[in-house]
């Protein structure tokens, strides 16, 4: 299964899996650095679909991409946005990254924050527009952690 394939056997796969939930929408579907972005808009079911700390979202996601792999797809990466939450929620870790790096930059100490997997990627992506502060990750799986740091030049 091609790129364009995949994008479509993914929207479709999302729109017939909220169907069972009552949900009749249509998915938006992009593709972006080989994830497939799919979009489901607001409906009532918000909270449902989203789950506690995005737990539902991440195992629609979970579904959607093995349904992919099983598939044989060449993309089978899936990000999955109810309402626009995610984006919503990398614009405030974005804004409170910002303050993070002003104070690395400030007080030259190392900042170590527990982020999930989604909110790293989001730190990490905002740094690279600094170039006297460098981010890594440490650890493994929840214990993972991020670190800020100043780079001395």
């Amino acid at each position: 299964m091609n790129k364009d394939e995949s994008i479509r056997f993914a929207a479709k796969y999302l729109e017939d899996l909220l169907s069972f939930f009552g949900i009749n929408v249509a998915v938006y579907s992009t593709i972006e650095d080989d994830v497939i972005q799919l979009s489901v808009p607001s409906t009532s079911l918000n909270s449902l679909l989203i789950g506690k700390n995005a737990d539902n979202l991440r195992a629609l996601q979970h579904v959607v991409s093995m349904a992919l792999v099983a598939k044989d797809a060449e993309v089978s990466r899936v990000n999955v946005d109810v309402a626009s939450y995610k984006r919503q929620r990398a614009d405030r870790i974005a804004e409170k990254a910002e303050g993070w790096i002003r104070k690395v930059r400030e007080t030259g100490e190392t900042m170590e924050i527990n982020l999930n997997a989604a909110d790293r990627r989001v730190v990490h992506k905002l740094a690279q527009d600094y170039s006297d502060i460098e981010t890594h990750s440490e650890g493994e799986g929840r214990d993972r952690k991020l670190f800020i740091s100043k780079i001395n030049n």
